[in-house]
Parts: structure tokens; sequence; C-alpha cells
């Protein structure tokens, strides 16, 4: 019988901390690497900045980036109030469309790569006065000039969701694939707390300069401050680096409105694990060299690979020519809580290995929803580089499970220095 994780009782009110508006960054900085950098490492805050932080990882560092890129997931469209022209003085309504993540074709990569149409799960504003029928949008094909070719993109609503609708995307012309109709009508889809509309600025500064997989609706913002040369300079001081795909999902800026972390459900999200990977990781395991994810995605996304190699080695893997894995929210507390400390990550990682390799492949996809609390137990990450997070969200309850309660000593620290928070905001470097 599965047992209950008493973690399950943790209560979110206790990972609150104020955070005044004026310390959100609404914009970047001018340069990436220019942002200020809070390091702890052995027990001590150090204040820096980011273009220093070779200075600060430890001797032949992994550094495993999100490579994962932004999609212009917001459309706006403009219905009229009425099914007729709309009466004089009258605007059209705004309705806008949030893509979250694909229903058909349902792989990520092949629903941004399909033409003519596809359909997606999403979010809608003002879905009041889209009550039926088909909203309609003009796109530029080559510029924004007023004579520049034109295509058309539809949205039909084709089925209410529990918390978001289904909708059929068409568009002419059809050979565009939909990632293309997404960059050329689509806007950035910037955070909820950056309350000011997407600008061209935000089309370069809003992505990694390694993004390379469409399929994000929001940016591994930890990666956002690595430059060319940054990634240059770690090289030249031994840092070796790796890449995992995580999409990021709208859950990602979703409120923790439960009492208790039990009572909330964590949003799944799409992982990509290349074999090349996995190799890489068991190489620094087995030498004892520190993995350090970029990011709370990439962090996510290692630990989660910890506990698909946990459920081939449970004989609970799905199998095929693609094998498609899933990490549920409480394997790590409950389903496979006993397998954490029979089983060690070079182990679970050789499983991994061994059956790409059985299977012919190159790399792995699946779903993780790892909810990661204080009282995880780590398996393959020793610190992490990322942003200063939001209060009472699950963010920072993974950041608490590195740190510990020192967590609120470093945030306050970080305030009391002018430090910017959220995504365009300052870094941290946490070392345990």
């Amino acid at each position: 019988m599965e047992t209950v994780s008493p973690l399950r009782r943790l209560r979110i009110e206790d990972y609150d901390y104020p955070l005044p508006d004026s310390r959100i960054a609404l914009y970047p900085l001018a340069e990436r690497d220019a942002a200020k950098l809070l390091v702890y490492k052995g027990g001590e805050p150090r204040l820096a900045v980011f273009r220093q932080i070779a200075g600060f990882l430890p001797e032949s560092s992994l550094l495993v980036f999100n490579d994962t890129k932004v999609v212009h997931a917001r459309l706006v469209f403009h219905k009229d109030a009425e099914r007729s022209r709309p009466a004089e003085g009258c605007s059209p309504a705004r309705v806008e469309v949030f893509c979250l993540e694909p229903v058909a074709p349902a792989e990520i990569a092949v629903a941004f790569a399909a033409s003519g149409s596809c359909r997606f799960k999403c979010l809608i504003g003002n879905n009041k006065r889209w009550k039926q029928g088909t909203l309609d949008m003009e796109f530029p094909l080559r510029d924004a000039s007023p004579d520049a070719e034109k295509g058309v993109l539809h949205a039909r609503k084709t089925a209410v969701l529990d918390d978001c609708f289904e909708v059929e995307f068409s568009w002419e012309p059809a050979h565009l694939s939909f990632a293309q109709v997404l960059e050329l009508a689509g806007k950035v889809p910037l955070p909820p707390y950056i309350r000011r509309q997407a600008e061209e600025t935000d089309d370069n500064r809003y992505q990694t300069v390694f993004a390379r997989f469409d399929g994000s609706v929001a940016a591994p913002t930890a990666g956002l401050h690595f430059t060319p040369r940054i990634l240059e300079e770690l090289r030249e001081a031994g840092m070796e680096q790796d890449f995992v795909t995580l999409h990021v999902g709208a859950g990602t800026f979703r409120p923790v409105k439960a009492g208790q972390i039990g009572d909330h459900v964590m949003h799944y999200e799409h992982i990509l694990v290349t074999r090349g990977l996995v190799s890489h990781l068991l190489d620094c395991l087995r030498a004892g060299r520190p993995v350090i994810p970029v990011g709370t995605t990439s962090m996510r996304s290692l630990e989660s690979l910890y506990w698909i190699g946990v459920r081939l080695l449970s004989r609970q893997a799905a199998h095929g020519e693609e094998a498609v894995f899933e990490v549920h929210q409480w394997d790590a507390y409950e389903t496979f809580a006993q397998a954490r400390k029979e089983i060690s990550p070079v182990r679970s990682l050789e499983a991994v290995a061994a059956y790409m390799d059985e299977h012919g492949l190159r790399q792995i996809r699946g779903h993780t929803a790892l909810m990661i609390v204080p009282g995880y137990d780590w398996a393959i990450c020793s610190g992490i580089v990322t942003n200063f997070h939001q209060p009472q969200s699950t963010l920072l309850l993974l950041v608490s499970a590195l740190i510990g309660p020192v967590w609120r000593q470093l945030y306050d620290t970080a305030l009391q220095n002018d430090f910017r928070f959220l995504s365009y905001g300052d870094c941290c470097l946490f070392l345990p």
C-alpha cells in the first residue's frame, strides 16, 4: 500500500516574503551579463556581478542549460461586438488567445511543424465576447508595411475543458508551419507580473542566446543572463556544458492557492533528453564532478531523469519505438520513495542509457510534473543558477529544498541591496 507523504502538509504561507512592486523588473538591463549576482557558497552570501560567475563555480562543473525556445503564444483577435457591423463609435471586442499545449498533433515538435491546421489547448481572454463563430486575423507575410502581402489566421473553439478551451487553428497560406504563423501573427508571452505590453526588444531579450527548439510559453529566465562571451569564458575555465529541453508551460506562473502543498496540482511539462546528455551526466557522477543546472526547469528535468531510470528499473516504463515517460507529482515521495534509498543516481542513469541503446533511441521524450519541495532527496544536482522567484510559489519551494531555511535570509539580503526580482531581474548562484 502506497504511503502518503507528510510533506503534503507543508504550508505555503511559510514560503512568503514581502515583494514590493518596485523590485519587480519590468525591463531587462541593457547588457545581459550586467545583472547583479548573489552567491551562496560555503555557507556565506556574497554580492557580485553576473559576468564574474566563472570565478564562483566549482572546478570542472557541468552546467546544464534548457535550450527551449519561446514562441509567440499570445494571439490578439478583434471581434465585432455584434455579428453585424458594430454601432458607430463602438470598438471591436479584443479577444486574446493564449496557446498552452498541442492537442492534434499532440507531440509538441510535430504540432509546431504542422501546416494548414492544428488544435491547441488555450486560455481565452474576454471569452464572453466570443460565444460562437470563427475569429480571423490578417498578418503580414514579410514586413509590417501597409502594402505587404498578408496571410490569414482563423480560430474556432472546438471544446470547453476543465480550465481552458480547445481551439482549432487554420491559416493561409497553408504551406506555412504553425511556428512560422505564430512568429508572424503572435506576440511575446511576457509573464503576468510584467505589467506592460510586449515590445519589439522583447523578441530578442525574452529569449536565451542558446534557444533552439520551439515550444515554451515562458523563458527559462536564468539562462537570459548568459552571453556568447560568458559561455566561452566558462569553457576556457574548464566548465563543461550540455543541454536538456523542457518546454515551459503557463502553469509555471500558476499561484499556489491551496493552504497545504498536497492540495496543489502541478502541471505537466514536455521534456526531451538526448543520449549524449545521459552519457555526460554519468561521466560526471562517476567522477564526482558537480552538475549545476541553469534554472529551475533544467533542475526539474535532471531530477526527473533520475526518476525515469527508477521507473525503468521498477518495470513500470512505457515501451515502444518512441518511449514516452511520465514523472508524476509525488513519485519521489510516495510511489518510489523506497527506491531512492536503494537505487543510486549512476545505476538509474545506466538503466536509461541501456534502454535507449536497446531500442536505438537517440533521445527520449516525456512529461514531468515532479514537485520539488523541502525534504526532497537530491539525486543529480549539486547547486543551481537561478533568478529570484515569487512569494508562495513552487519555484521558491524548490529553492528552499536545495538550501533550506537560509533562503529567507538570502532573499532579504537581495531586497536590502536593491536586487531586481523575477523574470527580467537579477540572478543567484546557490551552492549548498
